[in-house]
């Protein structure tokens, strides 16, 4: 990771942990990660990196994540299918083993593909004292570490959820895959949690590329498209939402 980025994301994580000890009334930002935070898809580049390094069958797994990745663009996606498909090959290894594939995995195959402008912007939100969370239908196990790049704790973190039991990952989810309408499902339930410490949001934000999130993008204040899809391209035009590219 190039040492501008980690000392934003160290900065950005002191300022988002000093932030939710101020004002019980602030400012919310969400940002999806695949494609909005990142130039590529997270949950993808996952598949492909087991396979390049020989941990499952390249012939049976890659054609499977194609398709469930296409199923995605398409919108068609069945996501807890496709969450335990990807959750099975977790619980086939110890988490020590996990962990470390997943560090040399981001540091190969995500940290060049930050965007700087998405870290620019999410600090920007911070530096406001904006509560900042990173929101996404990747899973937990994928989605955690990536945001700790971006100095985001998992406290502020919403990502589909995996089971683990006896420290091993079981393949199964323990809740609704935080995917289109289930990003809302999730989000209230962290909005409910904020709301017993006393926190409000007077105003709120969203960021994402995709059609997926236009329940999302319209739950929010303000909508961001950031290098859109082209139906949410469309949709934020008819909409008159802010479009922005921040493609490397």
């Amino acid at each position: 990771m190039q040492a501008n980025q980690a000392n934003q994301a160290n900065q950005a994580n002191q300022a988002n942990q000093a932030n939710q000890a101020k004002n019980p009334q602030k400012e919310l930002a969400l940002f999806d990660l695949d494609h909005t935070l990142l130039d590529v898809d997270s949950d993808y580049l996952w598949g492909e990196y087991i396979v390049k390094h020989n941990l499952v069958d390249e012939a049976e797994y890659r054609t499977a994540n194609q398709k469930f990745y296409q199923d995605y663009i398409e919108g068609t996606l069945d996501a807890t299918e496709y969450n335990e498909f990807v959750a099975q090959f977790l619980s086939s290894l110890p988490i020590d083993r996990l962990h470390e594939l997943r560090e040399d995995y981001i540091k190969s195959e995500i940290e060049p593909h930050i965007r700087p402008k998405a870290m620019e912007v999410l600090c920007q939100h911070i530096e406001q004292g904006h509560d900042v969370v990173i929101i996404s239908a990747t899973n937990d196990f994928v989605v955690s570490a990536i945001a700790k790049r971006f100095g985001i704790e998992d406290s502020h973190v919403l990502s589909t959820p995996l089971e683990i039991k006896d420290e091993r990952y079981t393949g199964k989810l323990t809740d609704k895959p935080n995917f289109q309408e289930g990003k809302i499902y999730h989000l209230n339930k962290w909005l409910d949690k904020q709301q017993v410490a006393g926190i409000d949001f007077k105003k709120t934000y969203a960021y994402s590329d995709s059609k997926n999130d236009i329940p999302l993008l319209e739950w929010a204040d303000v909508a961001i498209c950031v290098s859109p899809d082209d139906t949410l391209h469309a949709h934020a035009l008819a909409h008159r939402w802010a479009v922005e590219d921040w493609s490397l």
